[in-house]
């Protein structure tokens, strides 16, 4: 699956992903915290060998994460029932539309 995101004005595809010090600035944390995503399961890396790579649907990811803490004051594990439930909910729309059926 290709992905893009704008980065800085700059398009950001899966072939030009990012290592994790330079994801970690394009998202505006530290790496640290990027680990603590990836540790707790709310992020995984696009690449994972031999060294982690992030591309354009990482970046997004971690800002729906880093909004639900803002917004709701949410600790990891609430911020990963969230995700969760409106995952769930994409892939149940995406089923409804390939059946015909409109959301």
């Amino acid at each position: 699956m290709h992905s893009e995101t704008m980065l800085i004005g700059v398009c950001l595809s899966d072939e030009h992903a990012l290592d994790l010090e330079m994801f970690a600035q394009a998202c505006g944390t530290a790496a640290d915290e990027i680990r603590e995503f990836i540790d707790a399961g709310l992020l995984r890396p696009a690449v994972e060998q031999p060294v982690w790579r992030f591309g354009g649907e990482e970046l997004a990811r971690v800002r729906r994460i880093r909004r639900l803490q803002r917004d709701f004051e949410a600790n990891l594990d609430s911020v990963a029932v969230m995700l969760d439930l409106t995952d769930e909910i994409k892939r149940l729309r995406a089923a409804l539309r390939r059946a015909g059926i409109e959301a």
